[in-house]
């Protein structure tokens, strides 16, 4: 099994830093292989922890380097819960790769463990005759401090479900878990990682002093 690495986190990163130069990023260090993958950027803000900044990914098998490509800048540029990330905001920035794996059928909504398991939901909307879904990663649940049923009624809203939350609702919920790895790597690692594999900065030709 393949597992997340710090080369996949600087090959985002020279992927985001490539976009603002314009520029193709170099080639990747790892080798190929297919793997449902999400990537995830978050901000330092005012010194303290960092804070979601964007996450997207896929639940499908991806070509890691593709997809690790497209959802990079995805993640960083078209989440539509924040404003695109601008390159005077890569100093504060820290990137993770989230590889999923082992997908489970729950069989329950609270078939599942906190921090252990990322949970995937799909029903049917009883107001508009539409079918939902939405997933959080397995370290959601836990960094929110949420329990089982409020990490599924966020879900639930996640969805785009806005009606009220019963319990028959959530008991109607097609559950699957699934666990992953994942690395986590900020911009200062980074530069740092560059300097001593490449002998020079990575330079950041449109980059402004951050906020």
């Amino acid at each position: 099994m393949v597992s997340a690495n710090q080369e996949m986190v600087v090959f985002c990163f020279d992927t985001l830093v490539a976009h603002y130069n314009n520029q193709e990023p170099p080639p990747p260090a790892f080798d190929q292989a297919h793997h449902p993958l999400f990537v995830t950027w978050k901000k330092v803000v005012n010194g303290g922890d960092p804070r979601l900044r964007g996450c997207i990914g896929t639940l499908e098998a991806r070509s890691l380097i593709n997809g690790l490509k497209d959802y990079a800048l995805t993640s960083a540029l078209r989440d539509r819960r924040f404003p695109p990330i601008q390159a005077n905001e890569l100093p504060l920035l820290e990137c993770t790769v989230s590889l999923l794996t082992d997908y489970e059928a729950a069989k329950n909504y609270l078939d599942w463990e906190i921090e252990k398991h990322g949970i995937i939901i799909e029903f049917s909307d009883p107001v508009y005759c539409t079918r939902r879904s939405a997933t959080y990663l397995p370290e959601v649940a836990a960094n929110e401090g949420w329990t089982k049923i409020e990490a599924i009624d966020s879900l639930i809203r996640k969805s785009g479900y806005n009606g009220p939350i019963t319990d028959e609702l959530r008991k109607d919920l097609q559950l699957t878990r699934y666990q992953s790895t994942l690395f986590t790597m900020n911009y200062r690692e980074y530069v740092s990682y560059v300097k001593e594999r490449r002998g020079e900065a990575p330079i950041l030709a449109a980059a402004k002093s951050p906020n």
